[in-house]
């Protein structure tokens, strides 16, 4: 395993990440440190990097040395953005940093930009066909693609501290202001001759610090359950309410905003009016956040050099093995009980009738159903729940990551409690309940027919007859102690599917 580093020094912040990397082309971030320099602040007057802007920017950079230092890095891959790249004074800014901090900084082309923060959307989302907006401080990037293929790509030079410095000094209201910008950013796509071809259903994808921040004031605003930006779906009609909040308040009435960083608050505005242009530009109803963008690019050629010539092609998959790696879970025994819970979707579908797309969701459940045993043996059913709950997983909804902690939850003697089912119900439905316990007593009933972790029983045949589903194994060995196991899933099984279970 290598640990690694990876700086992006952007307009607005620049933020470290530590990552292992681990050997078969898997990674985990492990730390990380962010830091708001606003290194592109007055720069539209001369475009010269200020002196005030570069001595706290090599301030954070010596931090973040120190840091990885401490922290055992053998590798630092430093980049640089729009404000760098503009910088009439880049080549003395880089000179000093590697002088003074050791370290080297790439200044990243438009194109490179706008290609990683490509690879960290389509490595991490389940979207075949997108365009992503991405707000930086300094410019804003459009990245249209169709087939999981980049088809073109738009770097403007203008973001959301750029903005609000051109907007801010003409004696405006908040609201003027931000009809100011907005009208301006209309203008400026009304440019990108691409945008009018882009077909209509195309899903609007969200990047970046702006983004994070309105999920954790819609959060807070909605009282939503999961902490996960990544895959939070907005409508624009919910959107709008914020927006129209927002844009009018003062510097101060901004900054106690519940869930708005004091730092971003003077320029979250600029960066909604942005989003606001393109919704109403683009026409579109909704749009999904992604956590993932710029850094998770590097991370993913770091990890995994494939990903420069084609992206991954089971993005939920990876991301599980990921987990299961970093967990330290029976991989074999994992496998085995995912092998055995889809011969039970499959083979119990008359009765279940579940759609294809459930089968995601008690994948989920069946790769992570031992994760909680990295906190405790006893109860790690419990841990396994709450860890699905929050792990970064790829490629899945959040309703499906809700009903598979629920699911992984039951894979012991568990009832759902009607509390935690509660705190959900944004997400989920009363409908969804039945649903869980099906899957959970099928995912039940594959990890007890391997409970040795041997592998004993290689599979399974149902017959459904009369009141009864008779279950034949297919075992190399002595199946006792797995058979047992899964009969003591009969009376949950009754209950769920209105048949006795026999397994021979």
């Amino acid at each position: 395993m290598e640990k690694i580093g990876i700086i992006d020094l952007g307009s607005n912040s620049a933020r470290l990440v530590i990552v292992n990397l681990f050997t078969e082309g898997y990674f985990m971030v492990v730390d990380e440190l962010k830091e708001s320099v606003r290194l592109g602040q007055d720069m539209e007057r001369d475009g010269f990097l200020k002196p005030a802007r570069v001595a706290e920017t090599i301030k954070t950079l010596k931090m973040f040395r120190k840091l990885c230092d401490a922290s055992g890095v053998t590798r630092i891959i430093a980049v640089a953005t729009e404000a760098v790249r503009r910088a009439k004074n880049q080549r003395s800014f880089l000179d000093e940093i590697q002088a003074t901090c050791g370290i080297k900084i790439r200044v990243l082309s438009p194109e490179e930009e706008a290609v990683l923060v490509y690879r960290g959307v389509i490595n991490t989302m389940d979207v075949p066909k997108g365009i992503v907006l991405e707000i930086g401080g300094g410019s804003t990037k459009i990245v249209y693609y169709n087939r999981r293929n980049m088809l073109n790509y738009v770097t403007l030079p203008f973001g959301a501290v750029t903005l609000t410095g051109l907007f801010s000094g003409e004696g405006l209201k908040p609201e003027e202001q931000a009809a100011k910008i907005e009208e301006f950013f209309t203008e400026q796509l009304k440019q990108v001759e691409w945008l009018r071809e882009v077909d209509p259903d195309v899903q609007m994808i969200g990047v970046g610090g702006s983004f994070r921040n309105l999920f954790k004031i819609a959060k807070m605003v909605h009282k939503y359950p999961l902490d996960n930006v990544h895959n939070y779906k907005m409508q624009v009609e919910d959107f709008m309410p914020l927006y129209d909040m927002i844009k009018v308040l003062d510097l101060d009435k901004k900054k106690k905003i519940k869930g708005l960083s004091a730092e971003r608050a003077d320029i979250l505005p600029a960066a909604l009016a942005v989003i606001k242009a393109f919704v109403s530009y683009m026409n579109a109803e909704q749009f999904t956040f992604s956590g993932a963008g710029l850094r998770e690019g590097l991370m993913f050629n770091q990890a995994l050099p494939m990903t420069i010539e084609k992206p991954i092609a089971d993005v939920l998959n990876y991301s599980l093995t990921t987990l299961v790696k970093y967990y330290g879970c029976d991989e074999k025994h994992v496998e085995h009980v995912v092998n055995l819970s889809i011969q039970l979707f499959k083979q119990l579908r008359v009765l279940h009738k579940f759609p294809r797309q459930y089968l995601k969701i008690l994948k989920v459940a069946a790769m992570m159903h031992d994760c909680g045993m990295s906190v405790k043996f006893y109860n790690h059913q419990r841990h396994s729940w709450y860890m699905i709950l929050n792990a970064t997983l790829y490629g899945v909804s959040h309703r499906d990551i809700v009903l598979a902690a629920f699911t992984a939850c039951c894979h012991k003697r568990e009832e759902i409690n009607a509390y935690d089912w509660a705190r959900y119900r944004d997400i989920i439905s009363d409908d969804d309940l039945d649903i869980v316990k099906k899957l959970g007593v099928m995912l039940r009933i594959a990890e007890s027919l391997d409970r040795s972790h041997s592998g004993t029983i290689k599979g399974i045949n149902c017959d459904i007859l009369g009141d009864s589903v008779i279950m034949k194994t297919e075992i190399e060995g002595d199946a006792t102690l797995e058979i047992k196991n899964a009969m003591s899933a009969a009376t949950e099984f009754r209950k769920s599917f209105h048949k006795n279970l026999e397994i021979l």
